[in-house]
């Protein structure tokens, strides 16, 4: 008696989901004629779980439970602002979402039921190549393990400016820097990346971004920032998201 309601379910989870994929704007509605009208108009941000317009809606951003996983949240601009490669993230004054998301992680850590260490963490934004949908989001959920053992292990050959990870990471071969600092606060990922890369300014859309937080070994906060560009040849679609684990099995060890 109780099978056909949670295959009903079921199936509407997969229709939603689906219905998000095929419509590459889906995350701006939700964000533009959803979130945001139900704070302005109800102090409601259903059906997102914040929404912040304190700079105004050019500045503001908004936190949605994906789909996808149990620990997995979005954090969005409320500006139309298409993806990683859109100029207006390295204007001047743009704010730092990933400074933003960080701040933010504790929804993860609430939905995995644990207090999770911060190598435990990360934030991810895929390529154009490896997204489908129109709208900056920036990943928070937790890191693969894989990546995280990786991350600790190769941590001495980390430095302060980009430079090839030694191992692969999911298959793919990333570049990675180092940054000190308990938040993100005056460290843009997106910045460093069109300043530190040769030639990731002129094709930021063929880039993906990964941050991880870690412990330095001097015991100080930190992030390792990663970095891909997709390539056809190899059938690398730069998807920073692969880095990520949305069973969040770092929660269980």
């Amino acid at each position: 008696m109780l099978r056909f309601p949670l295959l009903a379910l079921l199936a509407l989870l997969v229709l939603a989901g689906t219905a998000r994929a095929a419509d590459p704007d889906a995350l701006w509605k939700i964000t533009h004629d959803k979130c945001v009208p139900d704070q302005e108009e109800h102090g409601n941000p259903a059906p997102c779980t914040v929404v912040d317009l304190q700079g105004g809606a050019e500045r503001g951003y908004v936190i949605l439970k994906d789909l996808i996983g149990d620990t997995q949240y979005l954090l969005m601009p409320t500006a139309k602002i298409t993806g990683i490669e859109s100029p207006e993230l390295l204007a001047p004054g743009t704010p730092n979402y990933f400074a933003e998301a960080w701040q933010q992680r504790h929804f993860t850590e609430d939905a995995a039921k644990h207090a999770l260490p911060r190598n435990a963490l990360s934030l991810a934004v895929n390529s154009i190549f490896g997204r489908s949908q129109n709208q900056l989001h920036i990943h928070i959920d937790c890191i693969a393990p894989a990546v995280r053992d990786a991350l600790e292990r190769e941590q001495a050959s980390i430095g302060e400016s980009w430079a090839p990870f030694p191992v692969p990471l999911a298959g793919q071969h990333y570049r990675a820097m180092r940054v000190a600092g308990d938040t993100l606060d005056g460290a843009d990922p997106f910045k460093l990346l069109a300043d530190g890369i040769p030639g990731a300014r002129e094709a930021m859309g063929k880039e993906t971004l990964v941050v991880a937080g870690i412990v330095l070994a001097s015991g100080k906060p930190g992030f390792v920032i990663l970095a891909d560009q997709a390539d056809a040849a190899t059938g690398d679609r730069a998807a920073g998201e692969d880095l990520q684990d949305h069973s969040c099995a770092v929660a269980q060890q």
